[in-house]
């Protein structure tokens, strides 16, 4: 349901002016919901004052002298912002008749146990949009621009044949920890510096916590912006609206991990070295696969499989190829059945939890064997190499043509210019690239065993003590993306960096599950948090495919001749070249 209704600007006359001589005495004006450009509107000669730098700001006057001489306040609600308020509280909204402006709420969604998501446009070029409130039957909530994004609307452009780069457009989210009732009718407010209030009632739509974080990160991806969207959207997301949404989608995965359901097929009875993972999400078909795949091959009859399933739906299918894969293989597996979609951290977490072995082996459903020994050699790696080198490491993986897909990964960080807000700031977002990508299978400097800044997810092999110390995979991330190179990075700052041996592997890359346009506005969540949370680590000698951290380059062994004429070996100097 689309509304557009006529916005009323009121002029500044004494019933749409608070005068705060008797109310300042309850309630002072807090710095952050102070309206500076109405304030500096409704009294010229503060403003002539600021401009002449005679005082700081408007708020810096109406604390020194404004209270005192009654100054003219602009109406704007005073309540906390970005919080559910459960008490009743009626519009602030009061009649008044002046220049029409014009603007439409196009969606109001609303997860009662958790969130709201509202959509819409406003023509506010002349007094910008400075909160949102939405009240209903006993609650309200003031949602300021740090949870909204303004969006380009080249429909309302072109409607209102407007010229300019103005964003007429406005998206917001909150998250809140209690339920409310949704039923009732909602009265939606948009207040604009300068005091001006605009209001109607809006029926909202009420969906199920899943449905509108997939509904909200799928308007996110789609989301217009003027210039570069990649480096808009990362602004926005750190004003606020990138921790609320990663609130509420950890909620969501929480409850998901709770209670799953595990059913154990095939032999149980002997102790296995160690537990293969694979988080499956809408192809039930790669489970079969990978099983044919993988049985019958040297040393895998050491391995134990849990299988956890992202997909309710795929239940009774999953549940039956295992029942008939168990006889078929006779492979010791396990399948997990979870109730929505936790993302790929949280499901291998909670299968994790419940592996039998000292080593989890995390893999990708798209993820085949190319050396049919890899099962003994990776047996014998952990058993026979030093334990820094095998705590957490990867392997070369390989596309279907033969070229190499991953022979690690290195960090990179993207800058770009945005205009949010309306002034330039620098956002810098971080960015992972692979070691060798699509070089020919010979090149043996990207799958010589070594220390790497990061592996990928399609294939970790890790101790379990180790990553239960690191806390697993930080279920923060929305969906999957940047979890692998966030272990790897808790690892290399607890002082063990990830390896990569050569045992080596198929990789399909992306065909193992099913992917949407929430999806992607999950990775752009995931992206701006990931660079939130470790670009000053990276600053710090990672970054580059080069990367100066002592971990990363440790001491070459020389070889004894060598080392008993004092000199170093030649190959060692040029295997330091290549990192």
């Amino acid at each position: 349901m689309k509304r557009e209704v006529e916005l009323i600007e009121a002029p500044a006359s004494e019933d749409r002016i608070f005068r705060p001589l008797e109310a300042a005495r309850e309630e002072l004006v807090p710095a952050e919901l102070f309206d500076e450009a109405g304030y500096l509107r409704l009294n010229t000669d503060v403003q002539r004052a600021v401009e002449l730098g005679h005082i700081e700001s408007g708020y810096a006057h109406y604390l020194k002298h404004g209270i005192a001489e009654s100054r003219p306040l602009p109406n704007m609600p005073r309540e906390s912002r970005n919080v559910m308020l459960t008490t009743p509280s009626g519009s602030a909204r009061e009649n008044a008749v002046a220049r029409v402006t014009r603007f439409s709420i196009d969606a109001l969604i609303i997860a009662p146990t958790g969130g709201l998501m509202i959509v819409g446009w406003i023509d506010d070029t002349t007094y910008p949009l400075n909160c949102i409130r939405i009240v209903g039957t006993d609650w309200r909530a003031v949602m300021d621009a740090s949870r909204f994004i303004r969006l380009r609307r080249m429909d309302v452009e072109s409607a209102i044949g407007a010229r300019g780069t103005h964003s007429f457009g406005f998206f917001g989210f909150l998250c809140f920890d209690q339920r409310i009732d949704a039923s009732g009718p909602v009265t939606i407010e948009l207040w604009q510096q300068g005091g001006l209030s605009n209001s109607l009632q809006y029926p909202a739509t009420v969906v199920e916590d899943a449905e509108l974080r997939n509904t909200t990160l799928a308007h996110l991806a789609g989301a217009a912006f003027f210039g570069n969207s990649a480096v808009e959207s990362m602004a926005c997301l750190n004003r606020g609206l990138g921790a609320e949404l990663v609130r509420f989608n950890k909620a969501i995965s929480s409850r998901i991990v709770a209670n799953p359901y595990l059913e154990r097929f095939g032999t149980q009875q002997r102790s296995h070295r160690g537990t293969i993972v694979v988080c499956l999400y809408g192809k039930p078909e790669f489970f079969f696969l990978q099983q044919a795949l993988f049985s019958g091959l040297p040393g895998i009859e050491d391995y134990e499989f849990i299988y956890v399933s992202n997909s309710p739906e795929m239940a009774e299918t999953l549940l039956n190829e295992a029942r008939a894969g168990s006889l078929i293989y006779g492979l010791s597996t396990s399948v997990m059945i979870l109730s929505g979609n936790a993302g790929f951290g949280a499901a291998n977490n909670a299968a994790a939890r419940s592996a039998r072995t000292d080593r989890l082996l995390v893999v990708n459903p798209d993820v085949f064997p190319r050396d049919r020994e890899w099962a003994r050699k990776h047996t014998e790696l952990v058993a026979t190499t030093a334990p820094q080198q095998t705590r957490l490491f990867g392997v070369p993986l390989f596309y279907d043509d033969g070229s190499l897909m991953h022979g690690g990964i290195y960090f990179e960080v993207d800058s770009g210019l945005s205009m949010a807000g309306g002034k330039p700031s620098v956002q810098r977002m971080c960015r992972t690239e692979h070691y060798g990508k699509g070089f020919p299978a010979g090149a043996a400097q990207f799958t010589r065993p070594r220390p790497v800044p990061g592996i990928t997810g399609a294939f970790i092999s890790i101790d379990r003590a180790w990553f239960e110390r690191l806390g697993g995979f930080t279920e923060d991330f929305i969906f999957g993306h940047y979890e692998d190179v966030d272990l790897c990075l808790k690892s290399l700052q607890s002082g063990v960096a990830p390896w990569l041996h050569d045992i080596r592997l198929w990789h399909l890359e992306g065909k193992g599950s099913t992917r949407q346009l929430p999806h992607e506005g999950g990775s752009m969540v995931n992206r701006w948090l990931f660079s939130r949370t470790w670009l000053a680590t990276l600053d710090a000698g990672l970054i580059g495919p080069t990367p100066g951290h002592p971990l990363l380059n440790p001491p070459e062994p020389l070889p004894q001749a060598a080392a008993a004429k004092g000199q170093a070996a030649p190959a060692a100097k040029r295997a330091r070249q290549l990192r």
